[in-house]
């Protein structure tokens, strides 16, 4: 990445963060960055809207500019207009975390997340990657979408590092349970990743693109509502390719 750009994001970032006006040598020693490299990047945003200065060294803060542009990008985003009805309803119906994610070879990003009504929740940040992908169900998708020979490549080089006493360490066993996945149409994290939780996964297409919708939540709360959970993903999954609507 550039470093102009990333220092722009880290810009940025670091008031959604810090949530209180920042001086320049506030955002020097935040940043760990000489105060004169971020001179041009504070004064280009603050000409072109993005930050205001609250009075003479008082600290600057962003405008509202960046929330207007978001919005006029999200509201038109054709990938959560096709599924935001879908997912919020399916929220609604499961009452667990729901989070939707674009492969793009062996990453995935988050691209939304329908948060349940318990304080007791899986959260996962809209931009963040999936991690750990021999130990979650959505890296468990990741994996069953390559190619046999880059799938043995990439296996070859992964540690299996052990998270919980339930992480599948053993290559033959990924194999297998991605292959139980395939078969079955759904990919399921049981305490692998992370003790007390369980993920459930599956997979969509559009537009020669793959997509993953991820169910979230306390072992206690799904593990009773498991194949339940599972085929109204597998149906979510698939109106979704299939381009229905919510009845």
């Amino acid at each position: 990445m550039s470093k102009i750009v990333e220092r722009t994001l880290d810009f940025l970032e670091l008031f959604a963060e810090q949530k209180k006006p920042l001086s320049l040598s506030d955002i020097s020693r935040l940043l760990k960055i000489p105060a004169s490299s971020c001179y041009d990047v504070l004064h280009s945003l603050q000409d072109r809207g993005y930050l205001y200065e609250l009075a003479p060294r008082a600290g600057y803060y962003t405008t509202r500019r960046l929330l207007n542009i978001a919005h006029a990008i999200t509201d038109h985003d054709p990938v959560a207009m096709r599924a935001d009805l879908l997912l919020r309803a399916m929220r609604d119906r499961v009452d667990e975390s729901i989070l939707l994610a674009k492969i793009d070879g062996i990453t995935a990003t988050y691209l939304m997340s329908f948060e349940p009504s318990h304080p007791l929740r899986f959260l996962a940040n809209t931009g963040d990657h999936v991690r750990r992908l021999h130990a979650t169900s959505a890296g468990k998708a990741i994996l069953s979408t390559l190619e046999r020979k880059p799938f043995e490549i990439y296996l070859k080089s992964l540690k299996l590092e052990a998270f919980t006493e339930n992480t599948i360490t053993s290559k033959i066993e990924l194999r297998k349970d991605i292959e139980t996945g395939r078969k079955r149409g759904w990919f399921l994290n049981r305490e692998e990743s992370v003790e007390g939780v369980m993920t459930l996964s599956a997979l969509f297409n559009w537009n020669s693109s793959a997509y993953i919708v991820t169910v979230a939540g306390p072992t206690v709360r799904i593990d009773s509502r498991l194949k339940w959970i599972a085929g109204l993903l597998v149906d979510v999954c698939n109106r979704l390719e299939m381009r229905q609507e919510v009845a």
